[in-house]
């Protein structure tokens, strides 16, 4: 991206909040190839065969921004941080529709094993956003360190842009935010072994 080019991009996307869908016409091209390249980090992390390709998941994502209507940035990093935010909730969303189709569970495991590895990777992602929502009504911050940087496939930098902070910070977060949820998702892993 140009100088010019994230400037420019900040300004259609307040541009567009405060009502001018021309706005979104002209944004839409600027952001495509940088959301189409998150999607993309997203879909990695998810089963072979996956119906929802990239391209599906942009679209589910303008749907909810245009949907929504109310939602809030300040600026580029923070729409690009929403856009990931919806992109794993739309995940989720269709991991929890396919595991009450099956009306099945499934093991867990830890944070990239278990989004990597999995027999089960619906039930693991379903889990991960759990552990992530309790992380989250903890430290805050850290989970949207864990959204921005697993999830989003931002750099440290990036992150640490997007959250007004430093990149010490982040790095420091997102050490502490992996052990957390690693051990939160054993336990619940270990709990649900006892339980059969």
């Amino acid at each position: 991206m140009d100088q010019l080019q994230p400037r420019t991009v900040t300004r259609l996307l307040l541009d567009w909040r405060n009502g001018d869908q021309a706005a979104l016409d002209q944004l839409l091209p600027l952001v495509y190839q940088e959301l189409h390249r998150r999607a993309m980090i997203f879909m990695s992390r998810e089963r072979p065969g996956h119906t929802l390709q990239p391209t599906a998941l942009i679209n589910e994502v303008y749907l909810r921004l245009v949907d929504e209507g109310q939602m809030v940035w300040e600026d580029r990093n923070d729409f690009f941080a929403v856009c990931a935010n919806l992109m794993r909730q739309i995940l989720v969303d269709v991991a929890r529709a396919r595991m009450a189709a099956k009306r099945g569970g499934g093991r867990q495991e830890p944070l990239e094993e278990a989004m990597s590895v999995s027999q089960n990777p619906d039930a693991e992602l379903i889990a991960l956003d759990e552990a992530l929502s309790a992380l989250s009504a903890l430290n805050a911050r850290q989970g949207r360190v864990v959204v921005l940087r697993y999830f989003g496939g931002l750099t440290v930098e990036e992150t640490a842009k997007a959250l007004n902070v430093s990149p010490e910070t982040v790095k420091r977060d997102w050490k502490l935010a992996k052990v957390w949820l690693f051990r939160e998702l054993n336990r619940k892993a270990v709990d649900r072994e006892i339980e059969k």
